[in-house]
């Protein structure tokens, strides 16, 4: 299993993803150190002179102005994180803490949030022990990063709090002793160092994207797939007609689809039909699948630009020997991202809804009635589209953009917040809803294709079919399609439909 090792400088969703689905082992690289106690002493230094600096000295938010003792300073950062995990609602799940975990550490290592190095360790060996805590899911407004959440992650390390361990829902304090975890004290800005950030939002937007690049390589899959099994024309594809439009995404989806289609003995056989052009669903693939590739790559430049960034505050800067107390923290360059991936990524799943739709008309597909061998006495995919359709309708509620919100909070302190929490959150909903109408469009696609036999597509999408078939078998009487459209979706996770695809492909998988 190849490490991952955080250094605040080359986190990439794509290894973040990895590293949340247990394919790759997280470590703090070895130079982190010296950038975390350097970071660390220019508070120290501070300290030493009794120099003012937020949140070193000084009450939080609106109580900024407030001088806090000395003697009292450890018991300030304490009291600071019990007071701010004050979420409700559902726990985030374990993926998601995962990647706000993972996130955190690599924001921390940079050396700018002025914490000892046992703060970043320790946060890591929770995550190595699978330790996780307990996040409710609402809380922050992407203000000061997401407080609340991140208060919630960072109250296991002093003993407090809940966490998830092997399956169980446990007080932090006796998991801790279990797992022979030794709890923190924290001194001076940790606590500050730990909760403010945009590692929720960063996290979780990490995480859908990851998940979307998925959904996305199986879009790609279905829609030739459907191409196929209405009898389309791949004329659309064309390299001319993608060079004189050249936006990158639009070029690279119609490669793909032509090479995914390219030796289909269906697509052969009615070469020479009169029809001159397909429905948009069809014709348009490259340009609405190619913006939703391009949308996907302006937010992975912003996710992992912003998954390495130094986004505390007040931030320390050994080079300068300073304390400067700033704005790193504002969600906003991720919550515009979050939600564009969302309305992206829902456009993916509409496009397939409209297929999945003409699939079952026979009117428009040429095949018999819902997919059905027997239709009237059987209701054959009738209501799968419904729910496909059911799922684009909620994308379509979800992709109200969260970032042009703004609820001031802290005594007007902190008067423009992001939403980006609500944004990441919602975006990875509606990834997961994409997936599912995507396992739909690969249902109803394969059961299309059973009407054209003894025709057969081309090579890596009869690989693709081959993999359907060993959950799903052609529908011949009415059955209960959940556990069929379960099958694919675990196919999907685990990759086995693409593995076959690629075996058979000579082109660029997304």
């Amino acid at each position: 299993m190849k490490a991952l090792l955080l250094d605040g400088e080359n986190l990439t969703v794509r290894a973040l993803g990895e590293a949340v689905r247990g394919q790759r082992e997280v470590r703090i690289a070895e130079e982190a150190r010296g950038r975390v106690e350097a970071g660390r002493e220019v508070v120290e230094k501070a300290l030493r002179a009794k120099e003012k600096a937020y949140g070193v000295d000084t009450g939080f938010g609106d109580l900024a102005d407030r001088s806090i003792d000395a003697a009292d300073l450890a018991r300030l950062q304490l009291n600071l994180i019990r007071s701010h995990a004050s979420g409700t609602g559902d726990p985030l799940d374990a993926a998601e803490v995962r990647a706000i975990l993972i996130s955190k550490i690599n924001g921390l290592v940079k050396g700018y949030d002025g914490v000892r190095w046992e703060v970043p360790a320790t946060l890591l060996a929770l995550l190595e022990r699978d330790l996780l805590p307990v996040i409710p899911s609402i809380g922050s407004v992407g203000a000061s990063g997401d407080l609340a959440p991140l208060a919630h992650l960072s109250l296991p390390l002093v003993g407090e709090g809940e966490v998830w361990w092997k399956g169980e829902r446990s007080p932090a304090g006796e998991a801790l002793e279990r797992a022979g975890i030794p709890p923190l004290t924290l001194e001076p800005k940790e606590g500050l160092g730990l909760i403010n950030g945009t590692q929720g939002i960063s996290g979780i937007l990490a995480l859908a994207l990851s998940e979307f690049d998925n959904v996305f390589a199986h879009a790609e899959v279905a829609a030739a797939l459907s191409v196929d099994a209405l009898r389309g024309t791949d004329a659309a594809f064309d390299p001319l007609l993608q060079r004189v439009r050249p936006h990158p995404g639009g070029g690279k989806v119609a490669a793909r689809l032509a090479s995914l289609m390219k030796g289909s003995a269906i697509r052969q056989s009615h070469w020479m039909d009169e029809k001159v052009q397909d429905a948009y669903s069809i014709r348009c693939i490259p340009a609405v699948l190619g913006s939703a590739s391009d949308t996907a790559e302006f937010v992975r430049t912003i996710t992992e630009r912003e998954l390495n960034s130094a986004t505390g505050n007040p931030l320390c800067f050994p080079e300068k020997g300073r304390i400067l107390s700033g704005g790193n923290f504002h969600g906003e360059p991720v919550a515009f991202a979050a939600d564009f991936l969302a309305i992206g990524a829902a456009e993916v799943g509409s496009i397939a809804e409209r297929r999945v739709s003409r699939l079952l008309d026979p009117r428009l597909s040429g095949l018999p009635p819902y997919l059905s061998p027997d239709p009237g006495l059987h209701s054959g995919y009738m209501l799968a589209q419904y729910t496909a359709a059911a799922l684009v309708a909620e994308n379509r509620i979800l992709c109200h953009p969260a970032s042009v919100d703004s609820i001031p909070t802290s005594g007007n302190q902190e008067d423009h917040v992001s939403m980006g929490f609500h944004g990441a959150r919602k975006a990875r909903t509606v990834v997961d809803h994409v997936r599912r109408v995507v396992a739909i469009e690969l249902i109803m696609a394969a059961q299309g294709i059973e009407f054209l036999r003894p025709l057969r597509s081309s090579l890596p999408l009869e690989a693709a079919l081959e993999v359907i078939r060993r959950e799903v078998p052609p529908l011949a009487n009415d059955r209960s399609l959940t556990p069929d459209l379960d099958g694919v979706l675990r196919m999907m996770d685990e990759g086995s439909i693409l593995d076959a695809v690629a075996q058979n492909f000579r082109g660029e998988i997304s």
